[in-house]
């Protein structure tokens, strides 16, 4: 698959919500959609000029927008990395196209290597939390030559998630919320309700008291309540569900895809989290030759939030 560099807008002032003056505001357009996007790049004066810096794309999850790597942009372009952290399509700032087959996961990575290609480069690590973490598997399943590294935090294997539900009534009953998804209208209705009080119960669902502050919660609200935002957002576990029923067909006839992947990885996990349990994890090296996992007891599925500097110093060793 190949895809034309996207083009970028120039850099805007940063927000009012007193973001460091090195996080510059982008715009890139790639895919049929606009890609709003936080880039931090590292002091030059610490760099080589004559080469560009490496880059690190993170990808965000659900409920979230770019600021879900708030603890880890500047430590990462501290050490010498350009970070650029999207909306990805759907979100807050980003292109809300319509329809559920708009956010099929071939969409999505088309988005990464537009993104990765728009801002010069061939190659890039990519690291992703929750969906993020879902989308940066199959970026690395379907173009692994686009990844030098790839880190996955509490999102798992699309195989090995596949293999938990039809051997796990546990992680059955703990995805309820995918499936409750995929009822028209309704959840986003839910979702909405009380000035987004489910958004707020979900990121306060954390071990660390405090993990997000209530400034924070506001933030994350705000973004989800942009226009069009809530439905694009569920439409992701709406065109999952779909193509994983497709998945299941094609199984059935012997026609599954390969999904080994052939960049080094790490998973983090937050072992206390509700929806993914750790079982998860077992079997993995099956799928990922060269892997390496880090559990944390302590943290839960917001894991860079639960544990942002243990994150960070993982993310800094792994790819560095």
């Amino acid at each position: 698959m190949s895809a034309n560099p996207g083009e970028r807008s120039p850099s805007t002032a940063p927000g009012a919500d007193g973001d460091p003056e090195t996080w510059r505001h982008e715009t890139a357009h790639v895919n049929g959609v606009s890609l709003h996007y936080v880039r931090v790049d590292p002091d030059p004066a610490t760099v080589d000029g004559a080469t560009e810096p490496p880059l690190v794309v993170c990808l965000h999850g659900f409920p979230e927008f770019w600021y879900a790597w708030r603890h880890q942009l500047s430590p990462l372009a501290d050490a010498g990395f350009r970070v650029v952290a999207p909306d990805m399509r759907g979100y807050n700032r980003s292109s809300k196209p319509a329809g559920v087959a708009s956010y099929r996961p071939g969409e999505l990575v088309r988005d990464v290597r537009g993104l990765v290609e728009g801002l010069g480069y061939a190659r890039t690590h990519l690291v992703g939390h929750d969906w993020g973490g879902l989308v940066a598997w199959e970026v690395a399943i379907r173009e692994p030559d686009l990844l030098d590294r790839l880190v996955a935090l509490n999102a798992p294997h699309p195989e090995r998630y596949r293999q938990a539900l039809r051997q796990s009534p546990r992680q059955v009953l703990r995805s309820w919320y995918a499936v409750a998804a995929q009822v028209p209208w309704l959840p986003e209705r839910l979702l909405r309700a009380n000035d987004l009080a489910a958004v707020g119960r979900m990121l306060s669902d954390t071990v660390q008291p405090g993990a997000f502050s209530e400034a924070e919660i506001r933030r994350y609200k705000r973004a989800m309540a942009t226009e069009g935002a809530m439905t694009a957002a569920l439409n992701y576990y709406r065109a999952q569900f779909r193509e994983g029923v497709g998945r299941e067909l094609r199984a059935l006839v012997g026609r599954d895809r390969d999904t080994t992947v052939r960049v080094p990885t790490m998973v983090v996990w937050g072992e206390q989290d509700r929806a993914l349990g750790t079982e998860l994890l077992d079997g993995l090296e099956d799928f990922v030759p060269d892997l390496r996992v880090e559990r944390l007891p302590e943290a839960s599925h917001w894991v860079q939030a639960d544990a942002p500097d243990r994150v960070t110093d993982l993310l800094l060793d792994f790819l560095d």
